[in-house]
């Protein structure tokens, strides 16, 4: 049997839906300049842990929960209950479940076979040749994709202007690597290949074989094999579709991938045509749960009821309440679990402070330019579309921007001749030991990154009272701050001081898209202290007092120091408040760094924290938003002065004063959301390392300025990096 029966007559409509169902099942990947969690089982939210599962084996070989000792390790020491098994199983669908609790310890103690991903055809080839060609697949795919999606680092960037498979194939007849290595007539192929991506699908999925059946996980394979890619390709999809546009990338991704099957396939039909028909039956078959897959769900349903069981014993304390009286400063944290060891520990300095949660964008939905810049940085949760355009700085600032415009290029250009492939070598042999201090220096990290501070930014255009005060009183109500107001008011933004580290944006305020929080803390300040808003939200039936004082600042996760922007809202009559606040944020600052410390390795003292920032080997100078396990939307009454330990996010809300639930809904559909997307993207990196993590961070090198590589090439690495090093 030379290869399975030719599909003559292949649907194409059939083709385009299975293709756009497989395009789904990947997750997004945002570039490094705009970092976000993404939730890896974006694409299998409709199917519950086991079916995911079973769905994830077959085309990635990759687990959804943790190898069964580390469960096994937990009910040794009573974290999981039996109480908590019992629930769990009966839980289970009842055909595939243990019998009993007896039952199921015994499936706990033993260890079923890793997933094994079924073959692709690379596969096949490999074996019958002992030629890499997955290897090969993905070096020659990554070395044309870094150049055709480059987003400014190469010096010579592949053409743009056409479609991706289209650019592809402008390079594949060119390229004789897979000639070379013993692929034969593989650019000829290409170049005889039709011309668009869905007939190009169409025609191999024919003679391939692939029945409709079998199209949906064969083709979710043929992506993930692509690593971290398609992941990107998806994320351009996800930014079309949320401007009401469409990209093809993804759908290009998997007709080149498709392309090079069919070239293997046709080269090694009769050595591996028999196990390719098994294959595909294989395919065709329904994704149903297997009896261990859900033997693991149960274990890991098991550990979230212990989890839940643990959290609700500490809400049932009784809790720290706030002073019935008006206090000296309010500080508003994004709902960041890294918040909720600095809130607690600000509330711990004096019983007149009062601290509130909201999610990081502080309801300012915007697409920010800085100071010099032309590039549009959306500020907001991915999920939404900006509302505002704003910018730093106002039109006095026009000639220093011009001037750090110019100054920018030229340090381009000087940055350009140094790498260049003439230039470089003259370069190091002339001038490379005048940059010896400055290595040095940075080596001993003698000069650290700073956190921006730039000019106040303002809205541009600027919008009129009606949509000014609408964004107000919006974001009041949403963090239930319409009354008590304090004397001063601290709109805490949040971002991280790191050097050195290509996931830097990754450390910074989700809501904000992958940014820091102090643009649109700063433009929320400048919006409650304008007396045009105050007034219209009077009208409301928001009060604002007189002499209340809204002031933005930014917190620094990596050190847990505050910074102030104190010129935008210059005040002669709150300079005492602002001194006591300043000194109960650095005292707050010192105990959260000296609990941050017991949990960061080789940071035995509080001092220890401040020096990871500029640390150029420190791959942990903190631990951003791992171990997060729980929301909390609730007055701060609920959880104040309990220890949550960093892994809570807390988000402010009191349903008494929300009569129509619509901001419930909004923090369920928003807010909750992303914060799931977080924790599972800490999850899915851990139980499935291999698929959804970043790999080694000591390995990774920076490509086309959208991802990391682990090594010098291979596919780009989607997802948490490995929590290697000192």
């Amino acid at each position: 049997m030379s290869h399975p029966v030719l599909v003559e007559h292949v649907d194409v409509k059939t083709i385009e839906t299975m293709a756009e169902l497989a395009a789904r099942a990947i997750p997004p990947l945002w570039p490094l300049t705009s970092s976000v969690a993404v939730n890896p089982f974006l694409g299998q939210a409709s199917e519950n842990l086991a079916v995911t599962g079973t769905r994830l084996a077959r085309v990635a070989g990759a687990a959804v929960t943790m190898p069964r000792r580390w469960y096994r390790e937990r009910i040794s020491s009573g974290a999981i209950s039996e109480g908590n098994l019992l629930a769990a199983l009966a839980n289970a669908p009842a055909h595939l479940r243990p019998t009993d609790l007896v039952a199921l310890k015994a499936a706990a103690a033993s260890d079923p076979p890793k997933p094994v991903a079924l073959p692709t055809i690379a596969d096949l080839a490999a074996e019958i040749s002992g030629i890499d060609w997955p290897g090969l697949i993905a070096d020659r795919f990554s070395a044309w994709a870094a150049g055709y999606f480059d987003e400014g680092q190469a010096l010579w960037s592949a053409p743009h202007g056409k479609s991706a498979y289209a650019g592809w194939r402008a390079m594949a007849t060119h390229d004789l690597t897979p000639e070379i290595v013993g692929l034969r007539g593989f650019a000829l192929r290409v170049s005889e290949a039709p011309d668009a991506a869905l007939p190009s699908i169409a025609r191999v999925t024919g003679y391939l074989g692939v029945q409709p059946e079998a199209m949906e996980t064969y083709y979710h394979q043929m992506l993930i094999t692509l690593g971290g890619w398609s992941q990107y390709a998806r994320y351009k999809l996800w930014q079309a579709e949320l401007a009401g546009e469409s990209d093809q990338t993804i759908t290009d991704f998997l007709a080149i991938r498709l392309i090079w099957e069919e070239a293997l396939f046709f080269q090694y039909s009769t050595q591996i045509g028999d196990s390719w028909a098994t294959i595909l039956s294989r395919h065709a078959t329904p994704i149903e749960a297997t009896p261990d897959i859900v033997i693991d769900a149960i274990l890991q349903e098991a550990t979230e009821r212990s989890t839940q069981e643990a959290l609700e014993a500490t809400l049932a304390t009784p809790s720290r309440h706030a002073p019935s009286e008006r206090p000296s400063l309010q500080a508003l944290f994004c709902i960041d679990v890294r918040s909720e060891v600095f809130r607690r520990a600000l509330e711990s300095i004096s019983p007149q402070v009062q601290t509130l949660g909201f999610a990081g964008f502080f309801g300012v939905a915007t697409a920010h330019r800085r100071f010099a810049s032309d590039v549009e940085e959306l500020r907001l949760p991915v999920l939404l579309n900006p509302t505002f355009s704003s910018c730093s700085g106002g039109p006095d600032l026009a000639a220093a921007d011009f001037s750090a415009r110019v100054k920018a290029r030229a340090k381009r250009a000087w940055g350009r001749f140094k790498l260049a492939a003439v230039s470089s070598f003259a370069f190091v042999e002339a001038t490379g030991p005048i940059y010896s201090a400055k290595l040095l220096a940075d080596a001993l990290g003698l000069h650290g990154t700073r956190l921006p501070n730039e000019a106040a930014p303002r809205l541009d255009p600027a919008p009129d009272i009606i949509a000014r005060a609408k964004a107000a009183e919006t974001a009041l109500r949403a963090m239930s701050l319409i009354s008590g107001f304090a004397r001063l008011v601290v709109l805490a933004g949040h971002g991280a001081n790191v050097v050195n580290n290509p996931h830097a944006s990754g450390l910074q305020c989700g809501a904000c898209g992958g940014y820091s929080g102090e643009v649109n803390a700063r433009i929320l300040a400048t919006l409650l202290n304008d007396p045009e808003v105050r007034a219209a939200l009077r009208a409301s039936g928001i009060e604002i007092p007189e002499d209340t004082l809204f002031v933005a600042a930014l917190h620094d996760t990596t050190t847990d120091q505050i910074t102030f922007y104190l010129e935008d809202q210059p005040s002669k009559t709150h300079h005492s408040d602002i001194s006591q606040a300043k000194r109960w944020f650095a005292a707050a600052g010192k105990l959260a760094r000296s609990e941050r410390a017991f949990r960061l390795p080789r940071a035995i003292k509080e001092s220890a924290i401040l020096w990871r920032k500029r640390d150029w080997a420190q791959t942990r100078p903190e631990w951003a938003l791992a171990g997060c396990n729980a929301f909390i939307a609730a007055p701060r009454k609920r959880t104040a002065g309990k220890n949550l330990e960093g892994r809570a996010f807390l988000h402010d809300y009191d349903w008494k004063q929300d009569k129509s639930f619509s901001i419930l809904e909004m923090i369920l559909t928003a807010p909750v959301v992303v914060a799931g997307w977080i924790s599972l993207q800490y999850y899915g990196s851990a139980v499935a390392p291999e698929v959804f993590g970043g790999g080694n961070k000591l390995l990774h090198n920076v490509t086309g300025g959208i991802g990391v590589v682990e090594g010098n090439g291979g596919l780009l690495r989607g997802g948490g990096p490995l929590a290697i090093g000192p």
